[in-house]
């Protein structure tokens, strides 16, 4: 196992039962991380209540790092969040992505100084959420009735390894199951802040970090999180992220203007 401090990056909007799920999974994992941030887009004191009441009893540092609802600003809270981060290495996912037992160790397992790392999800279908949140259920076995994607909740270490390093940003890479080195993060100069809205924030994200020259690897049947399949958000702004982010790809851009730099 990797010896590098870890912090569990997990964002989240106004959806407290589904927060609630992911704090009870990270009390299941084999390998606890250092610290675990909330960045917080403007949820309302639901969320700082759940938070609160795992706080009393949570075995590392649970920090909540939260500002005013102005819309989808999730670019920014990221950046808030990862500067107040205090370890060398940043697991992130989705506040509605609770994790497989073996979530952190995975990613820390797979950890590597010229890499960084994306997994899949098992999408659990809508009909099933309240089911699952009523429960507070984390046994989600192959056969559990209301998953899609079913083959990807099958964990083989052994196989994971075969999957090589590669260039470039694959079409499969989802921000809510990555990883990568802080230091890496602040060299791109972290989330671009231009990209307000829905899409695009993660892999503009990862295509800077392949210009400074990182490698990705894929976690396959490895570094599993399970999805609460929802409504999606509004997408009126996805033209001109998609915009910004073709200038990343064609100008090569390593770092980006509006970024984490302000916070440190």
């Amino acid at each position: 196992m990797n010896k590098i401090s870890t912090t569990l990056l997990i964002s989240t909007y106004n959806w407290p039962e589904a927060l609630s799920i992911v704090l009870k999974s990270v009390l299941s994992q084999t390998v606890i991380p250092d610290e675990v941030i909330i960045a917080d887009d403007g949820s309302d004191e639901r969320t700082r209540n759940v938070i609160d009441g795992f706080r009393k009893d949570f075995p590392i540092d649970l920090k909540h790092v939260w500002h005013e609802d102005k819309g989808f600003r999730k670019s920014k809270i990221l950046n808030r969040a990862i500067a107040s981060a205090t370890s060398e290495y940043i697991v992130q996912v989705d506040g509605d992505c609770f994790l497989h037992s073996s979530f952190v160790e995975d990613h820390i397992e797979n950890a590597s100084r010229d890499r960084y790392l994306y997994g899949t999800r098992v999408r659990i279908k809508e009909t099933a959420v309240p089911r699952v949140l009523n429960a507070q259920e984390l046994n989600m076995h192959f056969f559990k009735p209301g998953l899609k994607k079913r083959p990807r909740n099958i964990r083989i270490p052994v196989i994971s390894a075969l999957f090589k390093p590669h260039a470039g940003i694959s079409p499969k890479f989802r921000g809510c199951n990555t990883s990568f080195w802080r230091a890496d993060f602040i060299t791109v100069n972290g989330y671009n802040e231009d990209l307000e809205g829905w899409g695009r924030e993660d892999s503009e994200l990862m295509i800077r970090m392949h210009n400074l020259g990182l490698k990705a690897k894929r976690l396959k049947f490895n570094g599993i999180v399970y999805h609460l399949d929802h409504h999606e958000n509004s997408r009126d702004r996805f033209e001109l992220n998609d915009s910004i982010q073709d200038k990343t790809k064609k100008e090569q851009l390593v770092s980006c203007t509006n970024g984490i730099d302000k916070y440190l």
